[in-house]
């Protein structure tokens, strides 16, 4: 098969979908691999580094399209790209089609094939720790009075408390926001609604600053803290909260809110997606920081981590094909979400209310 890996064109987006490592050993297995020009250089992954593991370099964007079967991404399809989409190819990437119905519809027209790496493996890593890590930093940056927040200390110091954070949610992201928050001695609540997860949590960080608590108490403590983390994601459907506009009134001048779910209007009725130019927003004197690719600041590190992840999605697509694929690896046939002009995924379809056609039934035709 011959896969291809574009440049990602999203401001800010700094990472590569995969790196000489999985190149190489795509190559070996006899497919040909086409990367465009300075793809993966912000990722430490240079020109000569793919050829040298046996790839072919594309001049730009359009001629990489043009000759690829399988394209394999980080962000999902924007807008210039849409008129380079052929019905032969298979878009491997992070899609969120749920989210953005023109995207999806441009697929259906073509008639190509989409596979969402964010439905792969919801137990895996990929850039989930990473994007907590960074969110961390952040919020504590804007916590800081120049910036507009608080001004309170990460740290205790001089017999002042230190930053009071809560973090919404602790899974894979909001593990990694508490692993930042601790090694800088920060005084954390964490909240989830799972009591295993909870006492996980309380059990591997016992000898922090830590409190460990059902979601539910979240506004107990919002008028405490300094800056919120929420690493839930919202279903498109729901028309609830977990933090709402109203309880903005109730927390901390200067105090912070960095939504790494990114989801519009979603656990955060306030939050709306923005980017690295302009990461930003106030509303009710709160400093919302909702930038959709935060991974991508540390391009080395979460290609790494990404690249091994979509690998996994990547390997047995271009060595079997799609059915012979998901009908070897099951879990494989969650992540598609659309065939030959047909929606496959049911959640997607229901969230765009749109009818849906079982993967087996579509790759039939």
């Amino acid at each position: 098969m011959r896969i291809g890996i574009p440049r990602e064109i999203k401001i800010k987006e700094s990472r590569v979908a995969l790196l000489p490592t999985q190149v190489k050993q795509l190559c070996a297995a006899g497919h040909d691999v086409l990367v465009e020009h300075n793809a993966g250089a912000l990722a430490g992954a240079f020109d000569e580094d793919y050829v040298a593991a046996g790839a072919r370099i594309a001049p730009d964007g359009p001629a990489l399209y043009a000759r690829a079967q399988m394209i394999v991404k980080v962000k999902e399809i924007l807008r210039p790209e849409f008129a380079l989409l052929r019905p032969n190819h298979t878009i491997i990437a992070n899609l969120y089609c749920e989210r953005d119905r023109v995207m999806l519809d441009r697929f259906l027209d073509v008639g190509l094939t989409a596979i969402a790496a964010e439905k792969a493996h919801p137990h895996k890593a990929g850039n989930s720790p990473l994007a907590g890590e960074i969110a961390a930093l952040e919020g504590l940056r804007l916590v800081l009075l120049p910036y507009g927040g608080t001004g309170r200390h990460f740290m205790r110091h001089a017999g002042v408390m230190s930053t009071r954070v809560i973090v919404i949610g602790l899974g894979l992201a909001g593990r990694g926001a508490l692993r930042t928050l601790f090694g800088l001695g920060v005084s954390v609540v964490g909240l989830d609604h799972t009591q295993g997860t909870l006492a996980r949590a309380a059990l591997d960080w016992e000898n922090r600053d830590f409190t460990a608590a059902h979601i539910d108490t979240l506004a107990e403590h919002l008028p405490q803290a300094d800056l919120v983390i929420n690493c839930v994601r919202w279903d498109k459907d729901r028309t609830d909260h977990l933090l709402t506009r109203k309880m903005l009134a109730t927390m901390r001048k200067g105090a912070v809110i960095v939504d790494v779910a990114c989801d519009r209007a979603g656990a955060i009725e306030t939050s709306m997606p923005t980017s690295w130019e302009n990461p930003t927003y106030q509303v009710a004197g709160v400093t919302h920081f909702c930038v959709e690719n935060l991974p991508s600041a540390v391009p080395e590190a979460s290609s790494v981590s990404f690249a091994d992840l979509i690998y996994t999605l990547v390997e047995p697509v271009a060595d079997l094909g799609l059915a012979r694929a998901v009908e070897d690896q099951d879990w494989l046939g969650a992540a598609v979400v659309c065939h030959a002009g047909k929606v496959v995924h049911e959640r997607t379809a229901r969230l765009q209310n749109m009818p849906s056609t079982p993967l087996a039934e579509a790759l039939v035709v």
